[in-house]
C-alpha cells in the first residue's frame, strides 16, 4: 500500500500503550499490516510496531532471514502478531546490541530475557503460541516494548553503553533496528 514515515524517539505516540485490536481480518487490519511490510522492508528492519508509523494498536511484525545486514544473526520466521501477550520462561537474561528504526544511528546495549512465550493472534484471528530463546526473543521482546510506550534506550542500564554507531563501532555499517 504505501511506506510511511517512521516516528522517532521523542514523538509522544511512540510512549502511549496502544489499544487491543478487536476485529480481525478486515480490510483496515489488511491495509495497515500492508504499510507495515512495505515500510520495513524498505528500511531493511527486522521488525516493526504500529506505533512506529502512528497507528495506536497492538500489532507487530517481524522476521529475520539470511540478511547481510544481520550475519551473525540466527533466522526468525516472519510472523504478523495481534495482540501479544510475553511471558518470560526463567529469570535469566541476556545483554545484547539493539538499534531500532525510531532511534536511527545509534545503540545500545539492553538486557531481555533469554528465554520466553508469547502468545497473541495471526490477521485472521488464530493463535500463535510459541516457546523461543536468543535473537528470535530479543526481537519478540523489542518489538512488544513499542506497544506499551517503550523505546529501547529506557531498558539500557548502563548509559556508558548506549551512543551513535559511529561512535560505539567506527568503521562499521550497521542496520538502523
Amino acid at each position: 500500500m504505501a511506506i510511511k514515515t517512521v516516528l522517532r524517539m521523542g514523538d509522544p505516540l511512540l510512549y502511549q500503550a496502544a489499544d487491543k485490536v478487536s476485529r480481525f481480518d478486515t480490510p483496515e487490519l489488511h491495509a495497515l499490516i500492508q504499510d507495515m511490510h512495505d515500510t520495513m522492508t524498505h528500511m531493511s528492519g527486522a521488525g516493526i510496531a504500529a506505533p512506529q508509523i502512528g497507528v495506536s494498536l497492538q500489532v507487530v511484525m517481524f522476521g529475520v532471514g539470511k540478511n547481510p545486514r544481520y550475519p551473525d544473526a540466527e533466522e526468525v520466521p516472519f510472523t504478523i502478531l495481534i495482540n501479544p501477550e510475553l511471558t518470560p520462561v526463567g529469570d535469566e537474561e541476556e545483554e545484547g546490541w539493539e538499534g531500532c528504526l525510531s532511534v536511527p544511528g545509534m545503540r545500545g546495549l539492553v538486557p531481555r530475557f533469554s528465554q520466553l512465550r508469547y502468545r497473541g493472534f495471526d490477521p485472521q484471528g488464530n493463535l500463535i503460541d510459541r516457546t523461543v530463546s536468543g535473537f528470535h526473543a530479543r526481537v519478540v521482546q523489542h518489538e512488544c516494548d513499542h506497544l506499551f510506550g517503550i523505546l529501547y534506550p529506557m531498558r539500557v542500564r548502563d548509559m556508558t553503553k548506549f551512543g551513535f554507531n559511529d561512535v560505539l563501532f567506527p568503521g562499521m555499517t550497521l542496520p538502523d533496528d
